[in-house]
């Protein structure tokens, strides 16, 4: 079991794994999901993990867990963590790059795939400086995962 810097989110019945460098706002992003799902904008969304998840693959499916030591905790920048309810694992099903390099200013959702543990994930590259959450809402509208 592979040990990333990255935040998971469940979203409906998938996961999805976010990904970016320090400071370039994976647990914003993991909030405002969690916003919206508490306000009705998306079907469900739980917190997986923050800041860093467990990957494992399993008959084809990436399985996401959070490390026990930081299973519920959420970084809010200048407030230090904060205890969310989560779910204990779930399966990825698409991916975020935050700040990525090939990021567009516009991209389709989800254009991309990603390999990660030999699983093929649909792959959403977000530019710095552009909001990733109307991507990721479109993305969920469209019935994204399939």
């Amino acid at each position: 079991m592979a040990s990333v810097h990255a935040s998971v989110v469940l979203v409906g019945a998938r996961a999805v794994l976010i990904r970016g460098a320090s400071g370039s706002g994976k647990s914003r992003l993991v909030l405002a999901l969690l916003k919206a799902g508490a306000a009705g904008d998306l079907p469900f969304a739980r917190l997986v993990a923050d800041d860093r998840v467990h990957l494992e693959a399993a008959h084809g499916r990436l399985i996401a867990r959070p490390p026990p030591t930081i299973a519920g905790l959420v970084e809010m920048r200048g407030h230090g963590p904060v205890e969310m309810a989560h779910e204990p694992q779930a399966v990825v099903g698409w991916v975020v790059d935050l700040d990525a390099p090939d990021g567009q200013r516009m991209p389709e959702p989800a254009t991309g795939t990603t390999e990660i543990a030999g699983v093929a994930l649909p792959r959403v590259a977000v530019s710095r400086g552009q909001d990733p959450l109307p991507l990721v809402l479109q993305a969920v509208g469209a019935g994204f995962p399939r």
